[in-house]
């Protein structure tokens, strides 16, 4: 990495000095690549398959997508966003085995499983979570936000209004259940 010049950033985001290197790109960007998908799909395993399943595709018509926008970063998180919503519907569904398995095997335990507000971030819905991680976590306006989702301003809003007030009513019946007084 000696010799290199620093990556520049871009509306928040890191973005390498030469957009043509698909290499380069995926280097600077992949630390906030993870994050983001490991607040979408809750834990850092399901995050490493989404951004690498999306970092193939767009890996392979890398020139076709610097031709078609301006901030290539947004439009593999409107990717990702679109590919977890996809995974999700697929999942809803039932899936019927032949036999019942004998054993779970050992998964280690995600350190935020039993956090309230983590837990309550889990159950919103795919397009009010990639909102709030979008916002709140990686730091986005709404316009970069309504970029990156291949939406509307208002609809950023809207959406994040709606996780806001379901993630309160949530942190908020827990806190009653567990007999603390809400202000």
């Amino acid at each position: 990495m000696a010799g290199r010049p620093p990556p520049a950033t871009r509306g928040g985001s890191v973005v390498p000095g030469d957009l043509t290197d698909f290499g380069e790109f995926v280097e600077a960007s992949l630390p906030g690549l993870l994050r983001y998908g490991h607040a979408l799909t809750g834990n850092p395993h399901d995050a490493a398959d989404l951004v690498q399943t999306v970092l193939e595709k767009i890996g392979s018509r890398w020139a076709h997508v610097l031709r078609k926008t301006d901030d290539p970063l947004a439009y593999i998180r409107r990717s990702m966003a679109n590919a977890h919503i996809s995974r999700w519907r697929r999942r809803r569904k039932e899936n019927l085995v032949a036999d019942v398995p004998e054993s779970r095997a050992f998964t280690h335990a995600d350190p935020f499983e039993h956090e309230p507000l983590w837990q309550a971030l889990r159950e919103l819905p795919p397009r009010q979570r990639a909102v709030i991680v979008l916002r709140y976590y990686e730091g986005l306006s709404e316009a970069e936000i309504a970029a990156s989702l291949g939406v509307s301003p208002g609809t950023v809003k809207s959406q994040a209004s709606k996780a806001i007030a379901s993630l309160r009513g949530k942190l908020r019946g827990g806190e009653e259940r567990e007999g603390r007084e809400v202000v």
